[in-house]
């Protein structure tokens, strides 16, 4: 008598699952690439819930979840060398696909000890697929327009903060931890003034990604006020977020120090926005720091 299909199944050697789910995984993913849907929430939800999914039928196992764990941290560890994904992509990537997995994981081994049907990660993907659509089309995507201000207090008078926005953008100020956790970093910029039309061009390599560069032109310049448009961004950085502005604004506080507010304007490429929202304006807040720092500071006091 043929044996029914559960035991054929249970048969097969344990590396059969995670092989099959990470190599559906991988066509998926190639899938979105060619499409240009890597930004989506089809790549940082869907991928996850379909490896997840696909790892809760592995039989034998002593919970879903161990191995929904083992899969992920397998596939995140070979997107590297396989799909060409980069290291900030992946540790971006990374608490989300867990996320996805444990949620998925624990249902699944709550309902198996309820002995529920094995339906049920069927079930489960198709309550994630609406969220994982977010980005895939203008109308799925939520705000994506976003602005961060930051304010410091430089202990220098207006006048000499003011001729420090004039100059050529000042890059040797060691960046924030965050910004050196394998994103592009400036390595040369040039451009100075702050009369309509005077550019600055800031080129960004390393980390992953090609090099490229950042080109800004003053767009509006009064006593205590300039700001820069982004004319081109050919960085890396282009793939997360598009900048689209900067504002600087500065004041005196006193005889000796200057309140300085630097604005930044960009729109926001990753989805899902729950997750890439507070970290991308995190970055962007570190970033305005920065600038205030090392382009609003007077050179004697960095």
């Amino acid at each position: 008598m043929t044996q029914p299909n559960d035991d054929n199944i249970s048969r097969w050697p344990p590396a059969v699952f995670p092989v099959l789910a990470l190599a559906a995984s991988g066509m998926v993913y190639r899938l979105l690439v060619s499409q240009h849907l890597e930004q989506t929430s089809l790549l940082f939800l869907g991928i996850p819930a379909l490896l997840a999914t696909l790892m809760a039928f592995r039989p034998r196992a002593k919970t879903v979840t161990g191995g929904i764990m083992k899969a992920m941290a397998i596939g995140l560890l070979l997107s590297g060398p396989f799909l060409g994904e980069g290291f900030i992509c992946i540790l971006m990537a990374s608490p989300i696909f867990f996320l996805v997995g444990a949620v998925i994981g624990l249902i699944i081994d709550s309902c198996n000890r309820r002995q529920k049907p094995v339906v049920l990660p069927c079930l489960i993907l198709l309550g994630l697929s609406p969220m994982s659509l977010e980005g895939a089309h203008p109308r799925l995507s939520l705000n994506r327009e976003e602005s961060v201000t930051v304010t410091r207090v430089v202990a220098a008078p207006a006048n000499e903060v003011e001729a420090a926005l004039a100059q050529s953008p000042d890059i040797h100020l060691p960046l924030p931890l965050f910004g050196r956790m394998g994103f592009p970093r400036p390595v040369e910029a040039h451009g100075a003034g702050l009369a309509p039309g005077a550019r600055r061009t800031t080129h960004f390599a390393g980390g992953e990604g090609h090099p490229g560069d950042l080109v800004v032109q003053v767009e509006e310049s009064r006593p205590g006020h300039v700001r820069f448009a982004v004319l081109s961004d050919q960085s890396k950085i282009a793939h997360w977020m598009d900048w689209e502005s900067a504002e600087v604004d500065w004041s005196a506080a006193d005889a000796g120090h200057t309140r300085v507010t630097w604005t930044l304007n960009f729109r926001r490429r990753l989805d899902p926005a729950w997750y890439f929202h507070p970290w991308e304006r995190y970055a962007v807040g570190l970033a305005a720091d920065y600038l205030i720092r090392s382009n609003a500071t007077p050179a004697r006091l960095r």
